[in-house]
């Protein structure tokens, strides 16, 4: 699987860099929301930025990128 070209320049803000991490955790909204104290909804506001910035089109994409990039 190939990864956009767009994720390479993806700025993340720290709350979404916090989300990232618990989702390479393999957690659910839920789970993270729970882990960082915050809504569901935050979450999933976090997740769908996430999703614009880096260019990928599901969940298993962006966790594929953010294993890359470390």
């Amino acid at each position: 699987m190939s990864l956009p070209i767009q994720m390479a320049n993806a700025e993340l803000t720290p709350a979404e860099r916090r989300v990232l991490q618990e989702l390479e955790r393999g957690h659910s909204n839920k789970a993270i929301a729970a882990a960082l104290i915050v809504s569901p909804r935050t979450v999933e506001s976090h997740m769908s930025s996430l999703l614009a910035k880096t260019g990928c089109q599901s969940r298993t994409q962006l966790l594929l990128w953010a294993l890359a990039e470390r």
